[in-house]
This record gives structure tokens, C-alpha cells and sequence, in this order.
């Protein structure tokens, strides 16, 4: 009627749930789930009794990476993070969209790597075809992503202390190896068994995967309470915490189990386990199958935030960027996804997974550094963000592309 105001009618928005602890908890739920559960053995397979060094090369190209994440994630905390940077860095629609979607396919192929990772640890208690557990799995983690972010942080979090409990457990069972560390310490560098510096660079490449996941936390940047101040902090601490544990971890697992039974087997530190306490694996099997869980879950919600923050910025179909009213979560984005990650877990093996993934993040990275360092060529002073030098970004570019360089020559010998 004349006269009278009509209602507005404001669209639905994401809830701000994470605080620093929670935040810090998804980071090392995302980093711990598929590292050192699913993949050591794949390292080993490559970098020998060197996997430890392999580790550390990863740690080191993950760092400067990171560190371009933190100070991004406080100057622009928007959901969409990598592509909000190369939009503020290069002002190109286009590119903005590619690297977008270059995340999601990220999540798309990290989570299709953890749901593989996930059937080995859960043979272990039921002899299921693999094909079935996929599926099952893959639907539980979609229900779970779509429920709500408030209940898949919580989850999230719960597990992430299982996951950190059972690493602990490993190094208390076969903790006392580590006294052997300077007598077997030639054997963890190279020349020795036979490992040369490109194995363990090419297990750095495979590891690196296992870092992967601190970017993951950009992309909650709008259900982030403070995330000017709180993404940085949680950024760090969590790539912080992961390396100490992954670097104690693969150093007892190499010390315990010779590279070859590590790389021979689809529960690798349930091995590790069972050879040093004589007992069944079951307790530790049980924990890995957690954290593959949580790994995937982080990287679906990931994604779909992602195709949330892309479509609210008009850059992907509006229909993707629709919130649900009840559970506040993106329904369409995450059914697609789960889609996806169904069909790529049933095809692909492990291993192909976690290169491809590697290769993709390492891409992605790359183009995130170059973005900071021109950002900060253009606005080099923000007040209440952390600033690093100019010229760490571009460290992280150059060595970031190096690594694809060397992962394209070693594919292509």
C-alpha cells in the first residue's frame, strides 16, 4: 500500500563461529589429516631414510608461502581468498576466476586423496570393497559439511586432538628410537642407502602435500571472529605445530620401519606401531581413520566456501553463492563437490592424487606470492596487519615455480 515502507530483504550470510583455538584446530585438522597417516609411506618410497630431510625440504617451501597467507588473509579477510588477491594484485576478472577455481579443484583432489588414504586404515576392520567405502564415506562427509559450520568446526576440532594424540602415541611407543638418532644420523642424509638429493627432492614433492591445508583457512575468513588478527596467528601456529610433529614423526618411522615396508604398506604408521610395541594396530588404525575424516571434511567445506565467495562477487553463477536459511551453509556448492570427490576417489589412484595436488597447490602458490609482492609495491603500509619484507614473496614465487619445474622434468624423464 501507498505509504507504508517495504520490508528489506537482506540475503543470508555466513556465520562467524571460528575463534583463534577453533581456527588454529581446523588449520592442523586440514595440514595433519593426510600427511603423516596416508602419505609417509609414499615419502619413504622416494626419499629412503631420508623422508625426515624430505620433510623439512617441504616445510621450508611451505613457510614462505605461508607467511604471503598471513599477511593476505589480514590485508583482504574475504571468503574466495586467493582469487580476491590476484583480483587486487592484477585487476583481471579472468585470472581472478582461474585461480579460484584452481582452489577448488585443489579440494576436489586433496579430498578424493584422503577418502583413497581412508580405505587402507579401514580394511583393517572390515574387509569391504574399496569402491563402497568410498561412497559411503563421501555421502557422510557431504551431510556433515551441509549440517552446519558450527558443527563440522566442533568436529573438526575433537578429531584434530585425536589426530595430535595419536602422533604422540607413536612417539611414545617408539620415542626411545630417537636415542639412536646420533649414531644412525649418516643414514638420513644423502649417499646414504643408496638416496640421492633427487629423491629427496622429489619426496619433498610428495610431502609438500602434506602441508597442504593452511591456505584452506583464508577461505573461512567471513565465519572468522576478528580475522584481520586471527587468521595470521592461526596460520602460523598451525604450520608451526605441524612441522615439530611431522619432522619427530617420519624421523621414528624411518628409525623403526625400513623405507621399503613403509612404502609397501596402506597403513603406514599403524606398521610403525605394531613393530614397536609387538601389539595390533587397531588404536592407531582407528586414529588415522579420524583424521583422514577430518582432512576431507576441512577440504569440502573449503571448497565450497570458495564457490560461495566467487559468486557473491559475480564471478560464478549466483546460484552457487545461495546460502540455505537453516544451516547457513552453501547446499548447492557442497552437493556438487561431493559429486565430484566421489568420482575422482573411484578413478584415480593415491599416489596420482596427492602429485596432482601438489602440482596444483604449488601453481596456486606461486601466483599468490607474485600477488603480495605487487600488492606491497603498490600499498606497501597497512595499519594492524602484519607486514613481511617485499622480498619474501618473491622468494616464495621462485621457489614455488621451481618445484613445478623440477616435478614436470622428473614426470617427463
Amino acid at each position: 500500500m501507498a505509504g507504508m515502507e517495504q520490508p528489506t530483504h537482506h540475503p543470508v550470510t555466513l556465520k562467524r563461529a571460528f575463534s583463534l583455538p577453533l581456527l588454529t584446530f581446523y588449520g592442523l585438522g586440514t595440514i595433519l589429516g593426510a600427511g603423516i597417516y596416508v602419505l609417509i609411506g609414499e615419502v619413504a618410497g622416494s626419499a629412503g631414510m631420508a623422508a625426515p630431510l624430505a620433510f623439512l625440504l617441504a616445510a621450508v617451501l611451505a613457510t614462505f608461502s605461508a607467511l604471503s597467507y598471513a599477511e593476505l588473509s589480514a590485508r583482504f579477510p574475504i571468503s574466495a581468498g586467493e582469487a580476491i588477491y590476484a583480483q587486487q594484485a592484477f585487476g583481471h576478472v579472468g585470472l581472478s576466476r582461474l585461480l579460484g577455481l584452481l582452489i577448488v579443484t585443489i579440494g576436489v583432489v586433496s579430498s578424493a586423496t584422503l577418502v583413497r588414504g581412508f580405505v587402507g586404515y579401514f580394511q583393517l576392520y572390515v574387509p569391504l570393497a574399496d569402491w563402497l567405502i568410498i561412497v559411503l564415506l563421501v555421502v557422510l562427509l557431504g551431510a556433515l559439511a551441509i549440517k552446519g559450520i558450527m558443527e563440522s568446526a566442533w568436529v573438526a576440532a575433537a578429531t584434530t586432538l585425536v589426530e595430535v594424540a595419536g602422533l604422540l602415541l607413536i612417539l611414545l611407543v617408539a620415542g626411545e628410537r630417537l636415542a639412536e638418532l646420533p649414531a644412525r644420523l649418516p643414514e638420513l642424509l644423502p649417499g646414504a642407502s643408496g638416496v640421492t638429493a633427487l629423491g629427496i627432492v622429489a619426496g619433498a614433492f610428495v610431502a609438500f602435500y602434506a602441508f597442504v591445508g593452511f591456505e584452506d583457512m583464508v577461505n573461512v575468513a567471513e565465519e572468522v571472529r576478528e580475522p584481520a588478527r586471527t587468521l595470521p596467528r592461526a596460520i602460523v601456529l598451525s604450520l608451526v605445530i605441524t612441522t615439530v610433529l611431522y619432522l619427530l614423526v617420519a624421523t621414528v618411522a624411518v628409525l623403526t620401519v625400513s623405507p621399503a615396508q613403509l612404502a609397501a604398506s596402506g597403513a603406514p604408521l599403524a606398521l610403525v606401531y605394531a613393530e614397536a610395541t609387538g601389539r595390533e594396530p587397531h588404536f592407531i588404525a582407528s586414529i588415522g581413520l579420524a583424521a583422514v575424516i577430518n582432512g576431507a571434511l576441512i577440504q569440502i567445506i573449503m571448497a565450497s566456501r570458495v564457490l560461495y565467495g566467487m559468486a557473491r562477487q559475480g564471478w560464478l553463477p549466483a546460484l552457487l553463492g545461495e546460502v540455505h536459511a537453516t544451516t547457513r551453509t552453501p547446499l548447492v556448492t557442497t552437493l556438487a563437490l561431493a559429486t565430484l570427490i566421489l568420482l575422482a576417489a573411484l578413478w584415480l589412484p593415491l599416489i596420482t592424487l596427492a602429485e596432482v595436488t601438489s602440482l596444483i597447490t604449488l601453481g596456486v602458490f606461486a601466483m599468490v606470492n607474485l600477488s603480495l609482492w605487487r600488492i606491497k609495491g603498490k600499498e606497501p603500509l597497512v595499519a594492524g596487519v602484519p607486514l613481511f619484507p617485499r622480498w619474501l614473496p618473491l622468494c616464495g614465487f621462485l621457489f614455488s615455480l621451481l618445484f613445478i619445474l623440477f616435478q614436470l622434468w622428473h614426470w617427463l624423464r
